[in-house]
Order: C-alpha cells, then structure tokens, then sequence
C-alpha cells in the first residue's frame, strides 16, 4: 500500500478527525486532534491495511508561544510494508494531558514515562507513570521545556560548592 493509499484511508475513517496530513521524503505525518489520538492510533494498529505493528518513539516538543504549547510526537513501523508514520497532538499548558497507547503498543510504557519526566506531560490511563531519568523527589520542574534554566536548577549551589573546596 502506497502513502497515497494510506492517507486516501485516513480521511475516508476520518473525515473530521485530522488536523493536518503530510508527506516528506515518502513518509507520512498526522496531526489529530487530542481527543482522536486514540481512535486514530487504534485504527493504524489495528486495521490489516494499515498494520503499524511496532512502536519506534514517542517524543515531545515544547512551543512555548503557542496556545496549545506541547505537541507529543509517535512514531510507527510496519514491519511487512516497510513504511513509517507519525502521529502528532497537541496539549495545552493548562490541561497538559494525552492518552496513553501502552493498551495498543507495550512498548509506549517506558518511552511515555520519559516524555512525562522530561517534560511534565501525563498520560491518560498509563499503567505505571512514575518517573524514569530524574530522581523520585525532584521537583525542580522539567528540564526539556524551553523555559528551564540552562544551567538547571540549584546551579548556583554547585558552583559555590565546587570553588569552596577548590580553596
């Protein structure tokens, strides 16, 4: 099945469930709407014609002018037919939450704990959403999100720290 197939099938499942449709370098990108992500992620997963069986990443990205300030970005394979799609939301600063897709790939689990410890966005109904990379008790904010200090939180301390016993 062509990208071309593969878009004509979205649209005909749903007509006004996608935000935006594209194709760069032969593969395709969605854009849905946060309330359809599920819907349409279980149609990619699930439809024999579509056949995205394996989870490549889940990634975030962080606009921080924008009203819907957090986009969260999958990434999918189907092994038989050898092609990728994305599939891309956006959240609100205000209500920063998505569901989760650990119910259609297993493999969603730890790459959606690391865009909720990097970035603060939760999921909907995840099985074990806990934090991954950062400390249980760090609560300094989340540094993946452009508003973070360069230098991270409590820089200052370890600096002062480092040239004390550098005395």
């Amino acid at each position: 099945m062509s990208l071309q197939q593969v878009m004509s099938q979205l649209q005909n499942a749903f007509p006004a469930g996608l935000t935006k449709l594209a194709e760069w370098r032969g593969e395709l990108t969605v854009t849905v709407p946060r309330d359809r992500l599920h819907e349409v992620a279980q149609f990619l997963h699930d439809d024999l014609a579509m056949d995205f069986d394996y989870i490549v990443h889940v990634s975030s990205v962080d606009w921080p002018d924008d009203d819907e300030r957090f986009e969260v970005v999958y990434e999918f394979y189907s092994v038989r037919k050898r092609q990728r799609i994305r599939l891309k939301t956006r959240t609100p600063e205000s209500d920063c939450i998505v569901d989760s897709l650990t119910d259609l790939w297993k493999g969603a689990d730890f790459m959606e704990r690391e865009v909720y410890d990097m970035m603060g966005i939760r999921f909907r109904n995840h099985p074990d959403l806990r934090r991954i990379l950062m400390p249980d008790d760090y609560t300094e904010g989340y540094p993946l999100r452009k508003d973070f200090p360069l230098r991270g939180k409590g820089w200052r301390d370890t600096f002062e720290f480092l040239d004390e016993t550098a005395r």
